[in-house]
């Protein structure tokens, strides 16, 4: 398959309104999301860019300090960049609460110690992170953005970003599920209690008022909890619609001509494949022209060229789009947006 001409991956992804931008590290993913988002916003089209990547990047090039909080880079273009470290405090600090409204004073100690050392588990990170990101895609998607980009960490992240809706969402169901088991049995106990107190003739039971302790005296303790692991059932529901929706999302990965990204986006693409999330296109960054007059460019293009046969070659389902290698940086909106015109 030809390379098609960059500008042209604007118009491919014109009818889908979330774009999510992955790759091996090191490749130009941000800079391929901020051009994105930098030609949107300078077409008027209101356009909103999140960084999930823990280097904080999009920044730099944007030339602007981010934050956990929405920052406005220009009247069409806002962006954020998820802070790992904020966003597990924030987690954790919420889970804190939700457990305070209904557990016993005298526990919270322990379990502040246990929430404590949760924030360093395998998984933990991820799993505020994800929470986030998809708080931020349903709320973008409802807030009228014409434009959702997402700047990714490193494949094998993204990768995991992108299926994980699903395995939350089940996970929620399976907590879920366990709850409605112990209402039953509450359900159960009460109606037992209530019937051993009718039909009691022990006067001193029925003074002492002695009740089951699987009663459901506090029965309505769980219900915030309930509520809570419902309202992330649907938010994890809500995003995984979305991701899903080849009308609504496309996946775009970012590589370069080497042997590591290719072999990289072989694997990605074939994970990707596997979890039914297609990628629309695949960006091909820092191209060297073939024509050089100096022998050491000129031989770092003949490879790349060498390479590029493997790469149309291995990757003929997709449109692929080329990124030459530029003389300077690539920071700010102007010349982020020049690079698709």
């Amino acid at each position: 398959m030809a390379l098609h001409p960059l500008h042209t991956l604007v118009e491919q992804l014109k009818a889908q309104p979330i774009i999510f931008i992955g790759g091996k590290g090191g490749v130009g993913k941000t800079t391929t999301a901020a051009a994105l988002a930098s030609y949107y916003a300078s077409q008027q089209q209101k356009t909103l860019i999140v960084s999930t990547d823990p280097a904080h990047s999009l920044g730099d090039v944007l030339n602007t300090q981010l934050n956990n909080a929405k920052t406005a880079i220009s009247p069409y273009l806002d962006a954020i960049e998820l802070n790992p470290d904020v966003i597990v405090d924030e987690h954790f600090a919420q889970v804190e609460r939700t457990i305070k409204s209904y557990a016993n004073p005298d526990m919270m100690p322990k379990i502040r110690e246990h929430l404590r050392l949760s924030k360093s588990a395998p998984g933990a990170q991820e799993a505020a992170m994800l929470e986030s990101m998809c708080q931020h895609l349903v709320e973008a998607a409802d807030a009228g953005y014409e434009n959702i980009i997402f700047d990714t960490a490193p494949t094998g992240h993204t990768l995991r970003l992108l299926v994980l809706p699903e395995m939350m969402g089940a996970w929620t169901d399976g907590l879920l599920a366990q709850q409605r088991r112990q209402a039953k049995l509450r359900s159960v106990a009460t109606h037992l209690d209530s019937h051993n107190q009718k039909s009691s003739q022990t006067n001193d039971y029925q003074k002492n008022n002695v009740a089951n302790p699987f009663a459901a005296k506090k029965s309505d303790r769980w219900e915030q909890a309930v509520s809570v692991l419902e309202k992330r059932k649907q938010l994890f529901r809500q995003a995984g619609l979305l991701l899903h929706d080849r009308t609504q999302t496309a996946i775009v990965l970012v590589m370069t001509a080497d042997v590591l990204p290719l072999a990289e986006t072989k694997r990605a693409i074939e994970q990707l494949e596997e979890s039914k999330l297609t990628p629309a296109a695949i960006v091909i960054n820092q191209l060297i022209a073939p024509t050089q007059s100096d022998e050491f460019w000129l031989r770092r293009a003949e490879r790349q060229q060498h390479l590029m046969q493997d790469i149309e070659k291995n990757f003929s389902k997709y449109p692929l789009y080329p990124i030459y290698l530029q003389q300077t940086d690539v920071r700010g909106t102007e010349a982020l947006s020049a690079l698709l015109e």
